[in-house]
C-alpha cells in the first residue's frame, strides 16, 4: 500500500535574469549596508591553507591546484547552533486562521488603493526595498545557496580545464558547446556576486574540492546531479523567506539554473524535461548532498546551521551510460564512488550507449532522446544500503552526519508536487530493498522521473510541497535516485 501526497500548488519560475541592484547607502553607513565595492571580483577568493599551499591558473580561471580529499583535523565540529534551542521539533498546526480568502464570482471584493491594483500582495505598499536577509533563516538559506554557487564555479571551469578537447569531442561534444559551459561558469560569478551582497560580509568564501569524476561523461553526469540540488534547494526554501526582495532576486538567479540543468541533462544523453513540475528540497536535504564534495575551507569561512543526514546508497541506481540501463550492476559497483550524489561510471566493458546510433538505444549528447528502455519504472525492485550516522563529512571532515529517527520503515520518493511512500523491507543491518511505486500527479504524467531525492524515514507522515521539511526528524537517511 502506497500513501500518495499532492496538492495544485505552483512555484513560478521567473525567466528574466538582470544584473543585482546595489545595496542602498545610508549617509552614515550601517554594517547591514554593503555597496558595490563588497562585490566579489571574477576571480574568486585566495583558498590557500595548510594543506592548500598555492592557487595555480587553469584555463585562466584562479583554482586549487589539487582536487582531493581534506587531510588535516578539524578545529570545530558540528552545525553551527543559536544562543539556544527552544523544542526538539515544530509542532503541526491546523491552518492558518486568517487564510480564508476565496473568490466564487471572480469579481474583485477590496478597494483598489490605486488604479490597476488589486488589493492584497506582499511589498506592494511603496515602501522601497531593501535586498538583504532579514532573518536567520535567510542568512542560513542564503549563505547554503552560496556555498552552492561556488562549487557550480569552480565545478564547471574543473571539467573545461582538466579534459582536453579531444576528450570533449570524445563524448560527442564540440568547441561550441565548451564555449556554452564557460558561460554557465562566467553565470556562477554573478551569482556568487549578488548572494555576497545580499549577505554581507560574513559571507562564506569559495573552498576546495573533491570531485569524484575522471571522464568528461562523468563530469555532465555528476553537473546534472549538482545543478539538481541548487535548484530543488532553492525551491524548498524561496518562499519562507522573511524578505521578499531576496526571494525576488534569488528566483532570477535559480531560473538561470533550471537552464542549466536541463543543458547538461541533454549534453548527457538524457530527456532535457520529464517532469511537469519541479521538486523542491529542504535546505538539510541540500547541505546533505554538497557537503562531502567540499574539502577543505579558508579559516573563520561561516558555517552552516543545517543538518547532514546519513547517506542512502541506491545499489541498482540506473548506470546513464547504458543502452539497457537496468542491466546495471546490483551491488553499487557501477557508481564512482561511495557519496551521495557520485555520477555513474562511463568507462564500461560493454553495454555502453555513447556511439549507438538505433533510435532509442543511443545517449550521445541530443536536444532530446526517447529511451527504448526507461531508466527506471514502477515496480523495479531498489536495493538500499544505509550509513550509520555519526560520519565526519563537509569542508576540513568540520561536520558530522546525524539523524533523530527511529528504525527505518518506509520509502520517501519526493519528485514533483507529491511524497509518495512505498513500503521498506529490512534484509540486515543498513540493508533492504523497495519497490518503485507508481503514482500521477495530473493525468499522465508519472510522478517518479528525472533525478530525484530518496529517503529513508521511520513515519509515512503526509507532508505537501510548503511544508516538506516537517518530515527531517523523521528522515534516516538520504540518496539521489535516477528514474529518468
Amino acid at each position: 500500500m502506497y500513501a500518495h501526497a499532492t496538492i495544485a500548488a505552483i512555484l513560478a519560475v521567473v525567466p528574466a535574469v538582470f544584473a543585482a541592484p546595489a545595496p542602498q547607502m545610508d549617509d552614515a553607513p550601517q554594517p547591514s549596508s554593503f555597496g558595490p565595492d563588497s562585490q566579489i571580483s571574477y576571480q574568486p577568493q585566495s583558498t590557500a591553507g595548510p594543506d592548500y599551499p598555492v592557487v595555480v591558473n587553469e584555463n585562466g580561471y584562479t583554482s586549487a591546484p589539487t582536487h582531493g580529499p581534506y587531510s588535516g583535523t578539524p578545529t570545530t565540529t558540528g552545525a553551527e547552533n543559536g544562543p539556544t534551542t527552544l523544542a526538539a521539533s515544530i509542532p503541526a498546526l491546523p491552518p492558518n486562521p486568517t487564510a480564508t480568502y476565496y473568490n466564487a464570482a471572480g469579481k474583485p471584493l477590496n478597494p483598489f488603493p490605486a488604479p490597476y491594483t488589486p488589493k492584497g500582495g506582499l511589498g506592494t505598499n511603496g515602501t522601497e526595498p531593501r535586498y538583504m536577509v532579514n532573518s536567520d533563516f535567510d542568512f542560513e538559506s542564503i549563505a547554503l545557496g552560496l556555498y552552492q554557487e561556488w562549487i557550480e564555479l569552480d565545478l564547471f571551469h574543473d571539467g573545461l580545464a582538466r579534459f582536453s578537447q579531444a576528450e570533449f569531442e570524445e563524448a560527442g561534444l564540440t568547441a561550441e558547446d565548451m564555449s556554452l559551459i564557460n558561460f554557465m561558469a562566467n553565470q556562477e560569478s554573478g551569482h556568487a556576486t549578488l548572494l555576497t551582497n545580499m549577505l554581507g560580509e560574513a559571507a562564506p568564501k569559495q573552498c576546495v574540492y573533491d570531485y569524484p569524476y575522471t571522464t568528461v561523461r562523468e563530469w555532465l553526469d555528476f553537473n546534472q546531479r549538482v545543478t539538481r540540488w541548487g535548484e530543488s534547494g532553492v525551491w524548498g526554501f524561496i518562499n519562507h523567506l522573511d524578505s521578499r526582495e531576496v526571494g525576488q532576486l534569488l528566483s532570477q538567479s535559480i531560473a538561470t539554473e533550471a537552464r542549466q540543468q536541463q543543458i547538461f541533462r541533454q549534453m548527457s544523453g538524457l530527456p532535457p524535461m520529464d517532469v511537469w513540475f519541479e521538486n523542491g528540497w529542504p535546505q538539510s536535504w541540500g547541505w546533505t548532498m554538497l557537503a562531502p564534495y567540499i574539502s577543505y575551507c579558508p579559516a573563520n569561512t561561516t558555517r552552516l546551521a543545517w543538518q547532514n543526514f546519513p547517506v542512502l546508497h541506491i545499489l541498482n541506481n540506473a548506470n546513464i551510460n547504458r543502452f539497457s540501463p537496468n542491466d546495471t550492476a546490483p551491488d553499487g559497483s557501477e557508481s564512482a564512488g561511495r557519496r551521495v550524489s557520485d555520477p555513474s561510471k562511463s568507462t564500461l566493458p560493454s553495454g555502453s550507449c555513447l556511439n549507438v546510433t538505433a533510435p532509442g538505444y543511443g545517449c550521445g549528447p541530443a536536444i532530446a532522446h526517447n529511451r527504448s528502455e526507461p531508466l527506471s519504472f514502477p515496480g523495479k525492485l531498489v536495493s538500499l544500503q544505509w550509513d550509520a550516522p555519526g560520519q565526519a563529512v563537509g569542508p576540513n571532515n568540520s561536520y558530522v552526519t546525524s539523524t533523530s529517527a527511529g528504525a527505518p520503515k518506509f520509502v520517501a520518493w519526493s519528485q514533483q508536487l507529491n511524497l509518495t511512500y512505498s513500503p521498506l523491507v529490512t534484509t540486515g543491518t543498513g540493508k533492504g530493498y523497495t519497490y518503485q511505486p507508481e503514482g500521477f500527479v495530473y493525468g499522465d504524467d508519472g510522478v517518479i522521473n528525472g533525478t530525484m531525492a530518496v529517503l529513508l524515514t521511520d513515519l509515512d507522515l503526509f507532508v505537501t510541497p510548503f511544508n516538506v521539511s516537517m518530515l527531517n526528524p523523521h528522515v534516516v537517511a538520504l540518496g539521489l535516485y535516477m528514474a529518468g
